[in-house]
């Protein structure tokens, strides 16, 4: 069994150890024998993204928005989006999320045009939004029913018709710091502001990503379960420093 995985402009969105996500997800499906290939797609490049099981699109700061929307819009677009809607496993975080929504509109003006497979809006508001975050998933996790992260973002995102939020916040800010919703599930893509990275404090979730992959292109899969232990331990301790802060 293998688990071919896109990691979507590693040299250009990549903050605050959004790179550990994939070796999560390698370790994970590795440790369970599973063959893992990750192929680095960025600039230019214009791959059969029918090919991969699982995409991973990192964050990344307005500079490297601006050239990955322009290359992202010109060379992946259509295949992306058809791939997509052919319920490719997907996961965005913070500027990758905002880049697959129709746009992000900067605290100057300049919109930054998106792919439009997610019906969702980015506008820059005048405040940061910085700290710690716990949510409590609207996905079955199995006996865990919360996911942390770190956030730090100035966009406000706001979800449109058929899809759905990630989760509801229990401390910190989210998609807007008004709603109450954090990321969004569209198909098998699940868009999200948390870093941190997120899968390493969330392995849980990041075996729900694994399965799911492996799922559409095998059928019913059984992943043996793993020691979590030590991984649990963090993401409980990290729910109480948020919500100290």
């Amino acid at each position: 069994m293998k688990l071919t995985i896109c990691h979507l402009y590693p040299d250009l969105m990549n903050t605050y150890g959004d790179r550990g996500n994939i070796i999560t997800l390698h370790r994970r499906a590795a440790w369970r024998g599973i063959e893992v290939e990750v192929v680095p797609v960025s600039v230019g490049e214009s791959p059969d993204f029918g090919t991969f099981d699982l995409v991973f699109f990192g964050g990344g700061q307005d500079k490297e928005q601006r050239i990955v929307c322009q290359d992202l819009v010109a060379t992946k677009k259509g295949p992306l989006v058809d791939a997509i809607e052919d319920g490719l496993v997907v996961l965005a975080v913070c500027g990758g999320y905002q880049l697959l929504g129709e746009y992000y509109r900067t605290r100057a003006g300049e919109e930054l045009p998106g792919i439009g497979a997610l019906d969702i809006r980015t506008e820059a508001g005048n405040e940061r939004f910085i700290g710690n975050v716990v949510i409590e998933p609207h996905l079955s996790l199995g006996g865990v029913r919360t996911m942390v992260g770190f956030e730090n973002h100035s966009g406000r995102t706001y979800l449109g018709n058929g899809v759905r939020p990630l989760g509801r916040v229990i401390v910190g800010h989210g998609n807007n710091g008004r709603d109450g919703s954090e990321g969004c599930v569209y198909k098998n893509v699940f868009g999200t502001y948390l870093h941190g990275p997120l899968l390493p404090k969330n392995p849980h979730f990041a075996d729900y990503l694994i399965h799911k992959a492996l799922d559409r292109k095998h059928g019913e899969v059984e992943l043996p379960p793993l020691d979590d232990g030590l991984e649990l331990r963090a993401h409980r301790a990290a729910i109480a420093r948020a919500k100290r802060t």
